[in-house]
C-alpha cells in the first residue's frame, strides 16, 4: 500500500514539471490525485483502547452474573478472571466509600437497598467493595487522506463496549454484585474546519500574546 502511495506521489509530481500541454496536464494530474488520495484512506491514524482481557462485552458479564450473593467466595471472583489485585483499572472501595456511593441520603429510605447492601454496611471495617472498569474501543479515522491531513474535514469513527459493575464483600463472601455499560458503542464525529491547516493559528498567536 505505502509502495503504490509514494508511486502515486511521484507520478502526480511528475505531471506537474513534465506534461507540457495544458489540457493534458490538467487530465493527468486530477488523474494521479485521484488515485493519490484514493491510495492513502490506510494512512490514517487508528487509536486503540483495552483495558481488560475480556474479548466481550457478554463475556464480562457472564463472569460478574455467575457470582451468587451470599453464597460465592472471593477465589470464585479470581477463578472468573477478576483479581482486585492484578485486573486494571480496579478501584477498590472502603466502607466509607460504599457508604457514600450506595447509603442515599434524599427520597430513598434504607428499606429501599438491596440486602446485600445492608449487610456490608453494618459490617463496617469488614465491608468492602470492588468497582470494576473494562473496556475495548477502536477509534479509527476515516475518509480522504488529503483532506484529513490538511485538517480540512476529519470523520472519526468509534467502535467496541464499555462495561463497569460492582461488587460488595464481606470479608471473602460475596453480598451484593451488579453490573451496567455500553454493550455497543458506535459513535461518529465529524469536524469541519473551513481554514483548514490555519484554523488553530489565530488562538495560538493570542496565547502567545498573553
Amino acid at each position: 500500500m505505502y509502495k503504490h502511495f509514494w508511486s502515486d506521489s511521484l507520478s502526480y509530481l511528475r505531471c506537474l514539471l513534465f506534461t507540457s500541454v495544458p489540457t493534458l496536464r490538467k487530465l493527468a494530474c486530477s488523474l494521479s490525485l485521484v488515485l493519490l488520495t484514493s491510495a492513502c484512506s490506510s494512512l490514517l491514524p487508528t487509536a486503540n483502547t483495552d483495558s481488560t482481557s475480556f474479548e466481550s462485552f457478554d463475556t464480562a458479564r457472564i463472569a460478574i452474573e455467575a457470582l451468587v450473593p451470599m453464597k460465592s467466595k472471593r477465589s470464585t471472583l479470581e477463578k472468573n478472571g477478576f483479581n482486585p489485585l492484578t485486573y486494571p483499572n480496579t478501584k477498590i472501595l472502603t466502607h466509607s466509600d460504599v457508604v457514600r456511593l450506595l447509603v442515599p441520603t434524599g427520597l430513598l429510605t434504607r428499606a429501599d437497598l438491596d440486602p446485600g447492601i445492608l449487610v456490608c454496611v453494618e459490617a463496617r471495617d469488614n465491608c468492602i467493595g470492588m468497582e470494576i472498569v473494562a473496556s475495548k474501543i477502536v477509534k479509527t479515522r476515516t475518509g480522504n487522506f488529503l483532506v484529513d491531513f490538511s485538517n480540512f474535514k476529519r470523520h472519526t469513527e468509534t467502535t467496541g463496549w464499555r462495561f463497569n459493575a460492582l461488587i460488595l464483600f464481606v470479608n471473602d463472601l460475596v453480598v451484593y454484585r451488579s453490573w451496567g455499560g455500553q454493550p455497543v458503542v458506535n459513535e461518529t464525529e465529524i469536524t469541519n474546519n473551513p481554514l483548514g491547516p490555519l484554523q488553530n493559528v489565530g488562538p495560538g498567536l493570542l496565547s502567545k500574546n498573553y
